[in-house]
This record gives structure tokens, C-alpha cells and sequence, in this order.
């Protein structure tokens, strides 16, 4: 959409926030903030300055002693913004992760002399931010010791506030524990049920304690290590519960000598502390729809997809191949989609995510003028509910974007604000400033990102309330919706996706819900709100990994498995997986073009816990830059036997569609090795397992990697393994490591013999249509010569 690039860019950046700057910022926008507990603090700030003082009454608990701290709290401290400007300026504002970047919601004041400054509490931790000229002009703090790229050239300046206690080095032997950093909540992600096991959590300062246990009942069990950061540690353990009885547990740190109890009323001495109990009866674990696992989506932007009707399409719809806009359109509609249904089957596609399709005034439709209607240069609505049905009878569930934090300015109610002002019963449907309304730069309401053509809707208005809420229903009616992607949803009232979730599930509880957040999505994925994300931060490490080379392979792998251990098991494989999207460059882009890049980051994508998204062309290798580059006419014409991408990505689907430990098991790190620029890793369900084997590097390099125990190699020594990407056999050695040799920039995905049939059909169909046309043998990539001369050189 028009700008949208621009307002993503800044989103991105959100990436670099931990959990707690989400869940803050959600809190200022609900004016429901819970109760702060004020302590010291020393701010480290790679921003505008080295140190913000305790505030007045602040009082830091003694280290390691009563008294107990309470656990549930948000803490936070003021720290002053300053910017000091050469040249005179009407306004200067704040933008950055604690605001969801909102250019209007924190202005400086003047205070002569250029010196603009404000003063903001803000939760511990690391912010990303910018400041706001003259509500346009987006700049680096000048003062800032440091600033971070946000993954799509943009850099931004960082801030981190650290809590007193982390003045002093940590240490695990000193018998001192940072309190601040301790915690543990009765809920998903910290306590989760998931497959007949509940897994606990427990964060703490990275480096503070030698050992975490945790006391189940009568037994006590050894917590893990499974994520440290800059700031926090995360330590996790699952643990056999049948949900029959109520339990109790509190967890135990060990620092040097020292043994201390963490449990509901904070950390101290064993009889200080009161454990944690969970009940049976009243227990609901969080369930998400099962078959997201198990599914390979497709994205279409309907605009661009085919064209297949002509008789609606705009007087001034663009040639097919015309560079793309903001506004132009290129008239991809319904009939576009039912002619490629074969292609969507062909490759092995089980849901279909449509941006949007409601009537509106742009060719991205983020901006509906008509919830109700399905744009007429699309179709119509009984044409639409038809192809959905289609698609359903070749199992393939629609997914439909909905945006419920802002309209056109063409949508009725907006429409009779402006038409009849303060008078209108649609008044409280905004967040109007002063009337008459005018639909101009700088408006004087509230909008997306403050783009006129945006308004806000003010979704506390219990009309506009129950108005959004019913067309879960009304479409649901229409059409077999299987799910709702949600658009910008960070910017929502909680309270509002609280009701949504009540409503989806009542209709259907297998009904999925899937929320736009480019960083951590964990304050909206508690069992109250949605089921998933989409996976942005998979996309940075890829994009960091594999197109810049920035990371290396043991970086690579920890954000990936921090960003999996972040969430509930369950949600982690719901996860919706890109590596692009209508608001990113194209993967293939920012790789320079490179397909083994590209195809190494595919090959993750598929293998990676979390449901693989491919952004419609993205198989047939197409390109594009930034928005709105990355929206050309869908390219038909590569769609041919011999386009190495695509017969690759059929590859990967049938590979992912036969194999269950791929859909649904649990990763474990095998190996990586940052001088040789290789990793392995396992996906592991039961009995039933899968090796990931990549080399990022330009040379042929041999791996050495660790072969999971357990019941899965067992079964491995029977089925015997394959390479799922080529066919070819892989000899299992008699002991516990496998040795083999990848070429330069490829990687070998290990799966039993017998189960791996189907994802290799259609690769004799692939040989013999290029034998017969030896032309084509040069125009085919190295991953598909493999097929003929082998994939890797394996030594056992």
C-alpha cells in the first residue's frame, strides 16, 4: 500500500525487542498498565545517555535476602530523550518499539536554544528508536553510541536500561542473585501442556546461577539452559503430568554454595517461600487448530496473481508485465486463481492466504471501503465463495486478511463524518480531533501511521465493536474460511482479539488466527488471543545468515531455537514461516540473485519447525525490491519443466507433506561449526526422525554429526535413509556419527527409506523430460544435476 514500506521498515526494527517492550507498549495502548514495582536503576544507553539515576523513593532489594519480591510486575524507569537541532523546527517527536513506532504518540518539548527533550518510563531492557522531525523526517539519535540495522538497510538507534542489580558482574558463585531478572508466570509460554507433558520456564540473568532445579511434587528435576541473551537467560524443563491431581512446585537456584527458592511470593530461604500450585480442575491448556502444522501455504496478492477476466477490469488496468505502483492496478482477479488451481495442487500447496479482497480504492486493499463485498475488480462474492469451495474439494483452506484498525476514508461511516460532522451517529466510530473532518496531510484524526487515507477505527466503541466482530460470522457464512490473518495487529485493543478469539472458536475451534507482529509475538500468544504469527523473526535470521553472511552458523541456530523455546511448543509449530511477503524485498533479491542461497534458506524454511509460507512467485524464482517492487504480475511464463526453482520447491513440499517428523517434531541442534560455515540439526517425533545437514560455505566441506538416540535411530537401522532432496541412499554407520561430504552452498535432508517415496515422485517424470530435450540440461541449476551425477560425496 502507499508508504507501507516505509512504516514496515520501522517495524522491523522491532525485532531486536525482548518480550516485555511488546508487552509494554501493548499496555500503554490499553491504559490497562499493571502495577510497577519502582527499583534503582543504572541505564546503559547506547542511546542518548550513559546513565539515568534511581528515582527519588527507589529502593533496591537486598541481594540474595528477604525481604521476597512480588513476581507478576512490569518494571520500568523514567529516562530523559534529548535532541539537540542545528536548524529551527516545529516539531520533534519519539518513535520506536516501546510506541509501536508511532510518530504522534511522545512529542519533545522545546526548550530553547534547539534543545528539544521528553522524559518517558519505559520498561528494562533494550528499545530500539528514532527521532521525528517535523512529524517526517526520521533520524539517528546523534548522541547514540550505537545503532543496529533493522534488517531492511534501515538503522535505528538503541537504548538499553539495565536494573540495578546487573550493576555488579554477574557470577555463579558469589551466592548473589539478580531478583529483577527472575520470572515465572502461571501461563503460556513459562507453563505449557502440550503432548501428554508440561514443560516450565523460569528466566534469570545469564551467568547468575550454576544450577536450576525444579521441585515437582515429591521430586525434584534439572532445568536446561535453552536460550541466553545480552539481558536474560531461559531455563526450561518438561515434566510428566497427567492432569488428574493438583500440584505444586517451586524451583531452586544454586549460586556458589548457596541453594535459594524461587517461588509465588519471589526468591528467598526454603520456609519463606510458597510454592506454586496448579490445579487440575481448572486447568485449560492452549490449543491451537492441529492441521497448521501440517500445512504448506501460499500468498496471493489478488491483484497480481492472473488475470483471467477482463470484463472487470479497470479502465486503466496496466499491461501485465508494467512496473508496479502504489496505485496502479493489473486486474488479477477470481477467475485468474480457478485457472491455476492445477498449479496450487501441482505443487503440493494445503492453504491459500489471500491478502485482501474487500472493496476499497487501492490495488492492495489494506483499506476497505466495503467489509461486505468482495471487490468488484476481483469478482464478485459468489464467485469468490465458489473458487474457495474449489479449492477446498482439492484440500486446500482459504485464509483471509482482515484489517480491523483502520478503513478508507470511503467507508460509510467515515463518509458520514465528513458529510454531516459532529451531527453524525458514526462520531465515536473514529478518533476525530475537530470538525469539519478533512481528509489531508496531517489530519485532524487519528491514522494508520498518520496517512489520511487510513482512519483509525476506535474499536472501544461498542458499535464498531460488535460492527468488526460480526463479520467473522457474516464471511464464515459465505465461504469455508479456515482463517483470519490479522494486519497490524500490534496496534489493536487486546481487549478487542479477546473477544475475536471467543467468537472464532465458538464458530469453529479449528478456526485459525494468525497476528501480524514483526517481533516477539508473545504477549498476544497466551491462549487468549491468536493461535500464531507470522514468523518475521525467522525471516531476519535467514535474511541475516544466508542472503547478507553477516551470521554465523552457531548464531544462526541459537536465534533460531530462541525464537522457537520463546513460545509454546504448540504455537512454535503453528508458526507461519517466510521469507518473503508483500511487505519484504524478495528473498531471492537480497540473496543477489544467487538460487543456492536462496535454495539453502528454502531448505530451512521447510525443515524448521513452524507451517512454510511461499509469497506467490517465490517458487518460480521471481524478483523484486522493496514495496512496491516486490508486487510484480506473477510470471507465468517461468512456470516450465525445466525452471530449476520450482521443480526444487516441488521437491521440498513432497519431502515436507511425506515426512511427519518434519511437520511436527522437535528440533535439537547437531552441530555447527563456524570456521567450516556449516550446521545440522534433527526434527524428532517418537520413533520417527529427520537430519538437516546445510554448508553456507564456497567449498566443498566434511561433516562429522552426531546421530539422535533414541527410538528414531533405531528405526532409522531399519528403514535405512535417504537424502529426501535427490533419492539417493545414505549407508547408516555402525556408531553414533555420520560423516559426510557437502558440495559448496548445499545442504542434504536425511529421512527413513520407507517413508520417503512420495517426496521424490515426479523425479523420474523430471529426468526424462530433460533427457529427451538436451538443451535444457544447461538452463538447470546444480541442485537439479544432482539428480543424474549424485547430490553429495558421502563418506561412512
Amino acid at each position: 500500500m502507499p508508504y507501507r514500506v516505509t512504516m514496515r521498515n520501522c517495524y522491523k526494527a522491532q525485532h531486536t525487542m525482548l518480550s516485555f517492550s511488546i508487552l509494554f507498549a501493548q499496555s500503554l495502548f490499553t491504559q490497562s498498565l499493571r502495577r510497577v514495582l519502582t527499583a534503582g536503576v543504572v541505564a546503559l544507553a547506547l542511546g542518548s545517555a550513559l546513565f539515568s539515576a534511581p528515582q527519588a523513593g527507589a529502593q533496591a532489594a537486598p541481594p540474595g535476602g528477604a525481604p521476597l519480591q512480588t513476581v507478576q510486575t512490569v518494571q520500568t524507569v523514567s529516562h530523559t530523550f534529548v535532541y539537540n537541532a542545528n536548524t529551527p523546527l516545529k516539531s520533534v517527536a519519539i518513535a520506536g518499539s516501546f510506541n509501536n513506532w508511532d510518530r504522534n504518540a511522545n512529542l519533545l518539548t522545546s526548550g530553547g536554544a534547539g534543545q528539544w527533550r521528553t522524559t518517558l518510563r519505559l520498561p528494562y531492557g533494550k528499545h530500539s528508536y528514532k527521532f521525528v522531525l517535523d512529524g517526517e523526517r526520521w533520524v539517528t539519535d546523534p548522541n547514540a553510541a550505537r545503532n543496529e540495522n533493522d534488517g531492511n538497510g534501515n538503522l535505528n538507534s538503541v537504548l538499553v536500561l539495565l536494573p540495578l542489580d546487573y550493576a555488579r558482574p554477574a557470577s555463579a558463585r558469589d551466592g548473589v542473585i539478580a531478583r529483577s531478572a527472575l520470572l515465572h508466570q502461571t501461563s503460556v509460554p513459562h507453563l505449557n501442556y502440550d503432548r501428554g507433558a508440561l514443560t516450565l520456564s523460569l528466566r534469570a540473568r545469564p551467568g547468575d546461577v550454576r544450577q536450576v532445579r525444579v521441585k515437582f511434587g515429591s521430586r525434584t528435576y534439572p532445568m536446561a539452559l535453552v536460550d541466553s541473551g545480552d539481558l536474560y537467560a531461559r531455563y526450561q524443563t518438561r515434566l510428566p503430568w497427567e492432569r488428574k491431581r493438583d500440584v505444586s512446585y517451586l524451583f531452586e537456584l544454586v549460586d556458589g554454595a548457596r541453594v535459594l527458592r524461587f517461588g509465588a511470593n519471589g526468591l528467598g530461604a526454603a520456609p519463606q517461600v510458597r510454592p506454586f500450585v496448579l490445579r487440575a480442575a481448572s486447568f485449560q491448556p492452549f490449543q491451537v487448530p492441529g492441521w497448521v502444522e501440517r500445512t504448506v501455504f501460499y500468498q496471493i496478492f489478488p491483484d497480481r496473481f492472473e488475470n483471467g477476466d477482463k470484463s472487470n477490469d479497470p479502465a486503466d488496468v496496466q499491461p501485465w508485465n508494467a512496473k508496479p505502483e502504489y496505485w496502479n492496478r493489473f486486474g488479477g482477479d477470481v477467475t485468474g486463481v480457478r485457472r491455476r488451481i492445477g498449479h496450487l495442487t501441482e505443487l503440493g500447496i494445503s492453504a491459500v492466504y489471500f491478502n485482501p479482497i474487500f472493496k476499497s480504492p487501492s490495488n492492495h486493499r489494506y483499506d476497505a471501503e466495503d467489509f461486505h463485498s468482495i471487490d468488484p475488480q476481483f469478482g464478485t462474492t459468489a464467485e469468490f465463495a465458489s473458487l474457495t469451495r474449489d479449492l477446498k474439494a482439492h484440500n486446500i483452506r482459504t485464509i483471509l486478511d482482515f484489517v480491523f484498525n483502520h478503513t478508507a476514508t470511503t467507508f460509510k461511516p467515515f463518509l458520514d463524518i465528513r458529510q454531516n460532522g459532529e451531527a453524525s451517529p458514526y462520531k465515536q466510530w473514529y478518533f476525530i480531533k475537530s470538525y469539519p473532518v478533512r481528509v489531508q496531510e496531517n489530519p485532524n484524526y487519528v491514522a494508520w501511521f498518520n496517512y489520511p487515507s487510513m482512519p483509525k477505527l476506535n474499536l472501544g466503541n461498542p458499535e464498531t465493536h460488535d460492527y468488526m466482530l460480526n463479520l467473522v460470522d457474516y464471511w464464515h457464512r459465505q465461504l469455508p474460511m479456515a482463517g483470519l490473518r490479522l494486519d497490524v495487529a500490534n496496534e489493536v485493543d487486546p481487549n478487542f482479539w479477546r473477544d475475536l478469539r471467543k467468537r472464532v472458536k465458538r464458530i469453529d475451534p479449528q478456526m485459525w488466527i494468525v497476528g501480524e507482529v514483526w517481533g516477539d509475538g508473545s504477549p498476544w500468544l497466551s491462549g487468549d488471543q491468536w493461535d500464531s504469527v507470522m514468523n518475521y523473526q525467522f525471516r531476519d535470521a535467514s535474511l541475516r545468515f544466508f542472503a547478507e553472511g553477516k551470521t554465523t552458523p552457531s548464531q544462526f541456530m541459537k536465534r533460531l531455537m530462541q525464537v522457537h523455546t520463546g513460545y509454546a511448543n504448540q504455537v512454535s509449530r503453528n508458526m507461519m514461516n517466510l521469507l518473503s511477503s508483500h511487505d519484504t524485498p524478495r528473498f531471492l533479491t537480497l540473496c543477489g540473485n544467487n538460487a543456492n542461497l536462496h535454495q539453502l534458506a528454502a531448505t530451512v524454511q521447510f525443515t524448521w519447525v513452524g507451517a512454510p509460507s511461499i509469497y506467490y512467485g517465490e517458487e518460480l524464482g521471481m524478483q523484486g525490491g522493496a514495496d512496491p517492487d516486490n508486487r510484480r504480475g506473477m510470471e507465468w511464463q517461468r512456470a516450465t519443466p525445466d525452471n530449476a526453482m520450482l521443480n526444487f520447491y516441488k521437491r521440498l513440499i513432497r519431502l515436507r507433506n511425506a515426512n511427519r517428523a518434519l511437520q511436527s517434531g522437535d528440533p535439537k541442534v547437531l552441530l555447527t561449526d563456524d570456521r567450516a560455515n556449516v550446521a545440522a540439526y534433527a526434527r524428532v517425533l517418537n520413533n520417527e526422525a529427520a537430519i538437516v545437514a546445510i554448508n553456507r560455505s564456497n567449498t566443498a566441506r566434511t561433516l562429522s554429526i552426531p546421530l539422535p538416540r533414541g527410538a528414531a535411530l533405531q528405526a532409522w537401522r531399519k528403514t535405512g535413509i535417504i537424502d529426501g532432496l535427490s533419492g539417493r541412499r545414505v549407508a547408516l554407520p555402525a556408531g553414533s556419527v555420520l560423516r559426510l561430504t557437502l558440495p559448496a552452498l548445499r545442504a542434504i535432508v536425511l529421512v527413513p527409506r520407507g517413508r520417503s517415496k512420495s517426496p521424490i515422485a515426479g523425479t523420474s517424470r523430471i529426468q526424462s523430460t530433460l533427457r529427451s530435450r538436451p538443451e535444457r540440461w544447461k538452463r538447470y541449476s546444480q541442485v537439479d544435476e544432482m539428480l543424474a551425477a549424485g547430490p553429495v560425496s558421502l563418506t561412512l
